[in-house]
């Protein structure tokens, strides 16, 4: 009974208030459509409290799981559950807010490059083919 009293309690965060606790002393993250107050866990977590900060007061789904983190984590975080979020009023991320983003973006080759080295090999070795003594 005391399990669904504590269900009942959590509420509905809207894209506001996530956007208000962005600071180390209050800070909120969303996973999978549930907010989690992590501004307790910080000084905890083991990849440090710069990774938290950086997706404080938006999604950090991705950043979640692209690291990986294990069965243990899951359950910290199952502690730091305060609410669903009420994604009926989700602002568009802007392009320079997404770090994460950026570091794939800049991380992903450009199919040319490929092109580029291969296209110089092949003019060196026709050039070492048909003049060459």
């Amino acid at each position: 009974m005391s399990a669904q009293v504590a269900q009942e309690e959590k509420k509905l965060i809207t894209y506001e208030e996530l956007q208000a606790h962005k600071s180390k002393d209050d800070l909120y993250v969303l996973i999978h459509g549930k907010i989690y107050a992590a501004a307790k866990f910080l000084d905890e977590h083991p990849g440090g409290d710069e990774v938290i900060l950086a997706e404080a007061g938006k999604d950090a789904t991705e950043a979640f799981e692209d690291v990986g983190h294990s069965d243990e984590a899951r359950e910290v975080l199952n502690g730091l559950y305060i609410g669903d979020f009420d994604g009926a009023d989700v602002k568009p991320v802007e392009a320079n807010d997404n770090t994460t983003g950026q570091i794939r973006a800049s991380s992903s080759s450009n199919p040319i490059a490929y092109f580029v080295p291969l296209a110089f090999l092949g003019a060196f070795l026709a050039w070492r083919f048909y003049f060459a003594p």
